[in-house]
């Protein structure tokens, strides 16, 4: 079975935040958190698919 873009990118965010935060996960606590991710993910993708109307202002993005 081949991993989706979208669940490579959610493992890459958990590695990543592994080592941010000094973590160490095991394979069935990585794995349950993919899971989680995705659900989410299938969740907010209503919303995000939601048309803006163009005259709303937008909110401003915090760029570090």
């Amino acid at each position: 079975m081949k991993n989706t873009p979208a669940e490579l990118q959610w493992a890459a965010y958990v590695r990543q935040m592994e080592s941010v935060l000094a973590l160490e996960l095991d394979d069935a606590r990585r794995q349950e958190l993919l899971v989680q991710f995705s659900r989410i993910a299938q969740m907010a993708q209503p919303l995000m698919d939601l048309p803006l109307d163009p005259r709303l202002e937008i909110a401003g993005v915090y760029r570090a």
